[in-house]
């Protein structure tokens, strides 16, 4: 899992009212929409990495749930930045040149 909100500007873009939204979808979904057991202790955006903060888009979801959803999602996204990628070695036999 990601860690928490360190290094995203995600709360940044939160829409003004944002924790009364928030208490809307709690109070909506108690029981966590993905596993139907736990109590739902955050609001999810249905859809990874929106900023749609309309109730249609967002679900209440337990702790663990959030996390296993929040953690598929990124390993699912593409990446970003290009790897770092050795250049290709030469065989070890053409380094020394011939032999004379």
């Amino acid at each position: 899992m990601s860690g928490g909100w360190a290094g995203s500007d995600r709360v940044r873009r939160l829409p003004p009212g944002w924790k009364k939204i928030r208490a809307r979808i709690l109070a909506r979904d108690p029981i966590c929409v993905l596993c139907g057991v736990r109590p739902s202790t955050h609001c999810d955006h249905i859809k990874a990495k929106t900023d749609d903060h309309r109730e249609t888009a967002l679900q209440g979801v337990c702790a663990e749930c959030h996390g296993r959803k929040s953690s598929a999602e990124g390993n699912a996204a593409p990446r970003t930045k290009p790897g770092r990628r050795r250049p290709p070695e030469q065989h070890p036999g053409l380094l020394a040149g011939p032999k004379g």
